[in-house]
């Protein structure tokens, strides 16, 4: 149950990563994201939000291991802790900020808590 539970982790951030990846205007406006003279933006988008996220559930399918997985939960847990942060320092809408947490939460969870108790 654990290795799909980490699969399935691993596709939603692949997933995730591609909506900044393909549709970074979109990805930026449901993000409250407003553009500016520039297309940096744009570029912003679809590294860190697309590409990054894109790659790193790759790299985790593809290594397979369980430190590869809980790493993924460190990633997490820090897009969470930044986005609770952001709530309690930024005022952002708190149902949007609360649910993305949320789910970044449990990701994080789970993949730590799941994989740093198996044997390498």
């Amino acid at each position: 149950m654990t290795g799909t539970l980490n699969i399935i982790a691993a596709l939603l951030t692949i997933g995730f990563g591609l909506f900044g990846f393909l549709a970074p205007a979109w990805t930026a406006a449901s993000l409250d994201l407003a553009p500016t003279n520039s297309t940096m933006g744009l570029s912003e988008m679809r590294a860190s939000v697309g590409g990054l996220f894109v790659v790193t559930g790759i790299a985790v399918l593809w290594l397979n291991h369980p430190m590869a997985y809980a790493m993924l939960g460190v990633v997490y847990a820090g897009a969470a802790l930044g986005r609770f942060v952001s709530v309690l320092l930024d005022n952002p809408p708190l149902a949007k900020a609360l649910t993305f947490g949320g789910i970044e939460l449990v990701l994080a969870i789970w993949l730590i808590a799941a994989n740093l108790s198996k044997p390498a």
